[in-house]
């Protein structure tokens, strides 16, 4: 292997390099860096990153991250120079000015790759780069002399993708009971032999069995509530259950997770249990998402067909390489690097899933290879489904294959589900959520690229076919014509809204920024209660409430005669024609139903509010940039439509997480568990298990809250972080409450932290996605990442790369009116408001304290930098670990000298 002698540039927060194709290293100038890039394209990797570095968003070169993704797609690669080395057999950069040559070598080993017999993704290789070149690519020149014309000419794509096959149904599961000294050998057998045997886990596994017994009534669900400290090993210990009553029942077990970091432990440690493969071929086990996370090859082929101009049409033709050798066609959270997009800039990915909902089925080209179809039936047909929470509640609502929906439910992260139904069983009229139906029933506006099509396109021989149908198709495309139109944010600014929504949300608009008081120089989104509102306001919804039930009417019409020609089907209506015609109904229920909760919310202003529900106005905005305009209603208790739609048909339910009560001085809070459950609503009383963290919090973790450090003191705040990670030497997870402090933090200290050879990174600053940048943290042990809500649920890092979580202060509620209906509402409950707070703040302190200890061996300092942290608050960490008041010189030698056992009392006790 030879370098591929091309220069390169490497930047980061420390500085900037350059390296002649055939000579050494040296460090430059921003402004020198940006001129030679100018020049001479360089190589690079991650553009985006290193533009945002320079300062320099034109920024252009020959990126090794899109070549990796060109000959090696669906491989995994942490997209640091680090990262890329490991992957490629190279030595590690041993700073930022080996890096160039790094670049020049791994170029060298990718091209290697190309000439190589052994390549595993040479199919389809030498057409793509054909297409490639035509699009002025800039690795097309570079790679045409390594990649070798094939003697026979490859096939398509889409000619290459196997097609899934029609199975029968599954019959209902056998009614079985699973004795627990069978459930504890089976533990034993999944936990491998020689294993520890831990009696947490085996409680914990035994108490699981109890929601996979034969349900005695209708509607009465086994529901069972387990608290499982980190540690446990509670995957395997539900799955010890779930795969024996699967095996044995024939039936269909679903876990549903909040993130996507926990779907992949789970589908590694299914394996456990379950084969890759069944004799048959099918998969035992599925990993099953909403529709917009997987590829639509509708969308790719008219992507690769001219859809996509310019930059996003090399992202389509990468992502079709991508398409040929994923094993699933998850593009957010599978196999897809999650790093492509974001080289791209726009939102092309996005542009390349079904966002929409509006795919058309059976008639569709490419529906016998759809990986979303594939995944549906195979999920049909699999002992186990791991799933999100809101997939599960969506199909519980409105899958379209009934027989198909869960009733064996585990909801791993059960502390997620009130917000998960909180967000699926709400509505909101919005200009964004409007267009979308209008684009659904019209089609494209004028001058748009892309395939879309509207509805009389779609069902075009129905309506042929059928009078009465499409005179409804004509019907609800004509009401379509008052729905908000492209270019509507403009003219609600401009004061000139045309047809009856856009009125309405001009209305929303004006009211909303009438009322606002928390300040609008803030630039954040504003909103408003839905009381005592302005006449003109009001009658603007009674008119939209009216353009709204001219549309659902000719939908309900069309809905019916879509329903009795597959009763009285035609000849001409084959399998796929059925098929078609069945996803359209279901589309056509799923927008019904939207419009009827429309309607609903419009009926109620101006006069007497539900108690059951909060409404209220909101304008969107982002840096003072407004992006969307609406009005809001989100149910007082979720979790009686979650009762109702999710736990009612079920058989058996269990909801698990470490944190799925409160804790406070007296102990764990499991009735506030149990009503968060959903179970209340169904008259149920679920049982209720726990079992303890093995974990030596006492001597593994501290907890240091910082008292020297004033609120709102940026300068303050920033330097504390900064001196913090230098004490740790790296390893610190931010954790902010506000993107614009945290921007701030950042902007003042990277610079400094880099030149000590210490990288920092951020969320909603550097342009990566919130996964890689995870990644990248977890493969650097002296990386930091700042971020925000996100991080602090949804990381996994063991080991030394997270020794220290720092928090900027105590994470207060955001006061929402949301928020407030509810915190009025606890106001009548044991407790109080006061208490309605403290549990949101405290669970949020233990899920971000749970980033910190993920093993035995794993120790380290969580830090608050927080002058007056309540007393009250502290028993949201685990019982024992030691809690320190101190100043920041005091907390930073205590991070400096690491965690070692202190001889301590369990926690202070000092008044608040």
């Amino acid at each position: 292997m030879q370098p591929l002698p091309l220069p390169a540039l490497h930047a980061s927060h420390a500085g900037t390099w350059l390296r002649d194709a055939n000579s050494g290293t040296r460090g430059c100038s921003k402004g020198e860096a940006v001129m030679a890039a100018a020049d001479t394209p360089q190589l690079l990797m991650n553009a985006p990153l290193v533009a945002s570095r320079l300062g320099y968003p034109d920024l252009s070169g020959l990126d090794l991250l899109e070549l990796f993704a060109f000959i090696h797609p669906a491989r995994f690669c942490v997209p640091t120079p680090k990262g890329l080395a490991h992957a490629l057999s190279l030595d590690e950069p041993v700073d930022d000015a080996s890096v160039p040559l790094l670049l020049q070598q791994a170029a060298g080993v990718l091209m290697a790759t190309c000439e190589s017999e052994d390549w595993a993704e040479r199919e389809g290789a030498w057409s793509s780069l054909q297409s490639l070149a035509r699009l002025r690519w800039p690795w097309a020149g570079v790679l045409s002399a390594h990649i070798r014309r094939p003697e026979r000419a490859e096939k398509w794509l889409f000619s290459r993708l196997p097609e899934w096959e029609e199975t029968p149904e599954r019959p209902q599961p056998a009614q079985v009971l699973i004795e627990e000294p069978e459930i504890e050998a089976q533990l034993a057998r999944l936990t491998g032999e020689g294993a520890e045997q831990r009696e947490g886990q085996r409680s914990f596994s035994r108490g699981a069995g109890h929601v996979f017994g034969p349900r005695d009534r209708q509607k009465r669900p086994h529901v069972l509530l387990a608290q499982a400290g980190t540690g446990i090993g509670k995957t395997l210990g539900y799955l010890a259950p779930a795969s024996l009553w699967a095996e044995r029942s024939g039936g269909t077990v679903w876990v549903s997770t909040y993130t996507k970091n926990l779907q992949r432990q789970l589908r590694r440690e299914s394996n456990r249990a379950w084969p890759a493969a069944r004799p048959d071929g099918s998969p035992p086990v599925v990993v099953r998402k909403g529709r917009e996370n997987y590829l639509c090859l509708l969308n790719l082929e008219d992507a690769l067909q001219g859809g996509f101009a310019g930059r996003p049409a090399i992202l389509a033709h990468l992502v079709a390489r991508w398409a040929a050798y994923s094993q699933d066609g998850d593009m957010i959270g599978g196999d897809l690097p999650g790093w492509l997009g974001t080289l791209f800039r726009k939102r092309g990915i996005a542009a390349l899933t079904d966002q929409r909902g509006e795919c058309v089925y059976a008639g569709c080209p490419h529906y016998r290879k759809c990986f979303i179809e594939r995944s549906a039936r195979n999920a049909a047909q699999a002992d186990l489904v791991i799933a999100n929470h809101a997939l599960v509640m969506v199909n519980a609502a409105r899958g379209r294959d009934p027989a198909s929906r869960p009733t064996r439910i585990v909801f791993d992260e059960g502390h997620h589900v009130f917000d998960a139904a909180d967000s699926t069983f709400s509505a909101a009229l919005t200009g964004q959520e409007a267009i979308e139906l209008r684009r659904w029933i019209i089609g494209p506006e004028k001058n748009s690229r892309g395939r879309r099509r509207g509805l009389s396109a779609r069902l075009a021989d129905v309506a042929s076919y059928d009078d009465a149908g499409g005179l409804a198709v004509e019907a609800a495309v004509d009401a379509a014509q008052a729905l908000p139109s492209e270019g509507w944010l403009g003219r609600l600014a401009e004061a000139a809204p045309l047809g009856p929504l856009e009125e309405l949300l001009a209305a929303v608009r004006t009211t909303t920024f009438a009322r606002d008081e928390s300040g609008l120089e803030a630039g954040y989104g504003i909103e408003t209660e839905c009381a005592q509102l302005p006449g003109e306001l009001v009658e603007a919804a009674g008119t939209a409430a009216q353009a709204l039930a001219a549309i659902r009417t000719p939908l309900l019409k069309l809905a019916g005669r879509l329903e009795a020609i597959m009763e009285d089907a035609p000849d001409w209506l084959d399998g796929q024609g059925r098929a078609r015609i069945e996803g359209a109904r279901h589309s056509l229920a799923w927008r019904i139903d939207l419009i009827a909760a429309w309607e609903a919310l419009l009926s109620r202003l101006g006069g007497p509010a539900d108690p059951e529900f909060v409404d209220w106005l909101q304008v969107d905005r982002n840096d003072a940039r407004e992006f969307d305009v609406g009005l809001y209603r989100h149910w007082l208790d979720p979790m009686k439509p979650f009762a109702r739609v999710v736990l009612e048909p079920a058989h058996g339910v269990m909801l698990t997480s470490a944190t799925l009560t409160d804790r406070d001085e007296t102990g764990p809070d499991w009735p506030h568990a149990i009503a968060k459950s959903g179970a209340p609503h169904l008259e149920l009383a679920p049982k209720t298990a726990q079992a303890d963290s093995p974990f030596d919090y006492a001597s593994r973790a501290e907890v240091l809250i910082v008292t020297d450090i004033r609120k709102g003191d940026i300068p303050a705040l920033a330097g504390a972080y900064a001196r913090l990670i230098e004490a740790s030497d790296g390893g610190v997870l931010g954790l902010f409450t506000a993107i614009r402090r945290m921007r701030a933090v950042y902007g003042r200290i990277a610079d400094r932290l880099a030149r000590t050879g210490l990288p920092l990174y951020a969320q909603h600053v550097d342009p990566i996605d919130t996964g890689t940048l995870t990644d990248i943290f977890r493969d650097d042990p002296r990386a930091s990442l700042l971020g925000t809500d996100a991080l602090r649920d949804g990381v996994d890092v063991p080991g030394r790369s997270l020794r220290c979580v720092v928090m900027e202060s105590v994470p207060w509620p955001r006061p929402t009116i949301l928020h407030r209906a509810r915190r009025a509402a606890a106001a009548e409950q044991d407790g109080g408001a006061k208490r309605y707070d403290d549990r949101i703040i405290r669970a949020r302190l233990a899920q971000a304290f749970g980033r910190l200890i993920r093993t035995r061996e794993d120790s380290g300092h969580f830090v608050v930098l927080s002058p007056a942290f309540p007393t009250r608050l502290l028993s949201a960490f685990p019982e024992g670990t030691p809690v320190t008041r101190l100043t920041l010189e005091e907390a930073l030698q205590r991070v400096a000298n690491g965690v070692v056992s202190p001889e301590h009392s369990p926690a202070e006790k000092q008044p608040q």
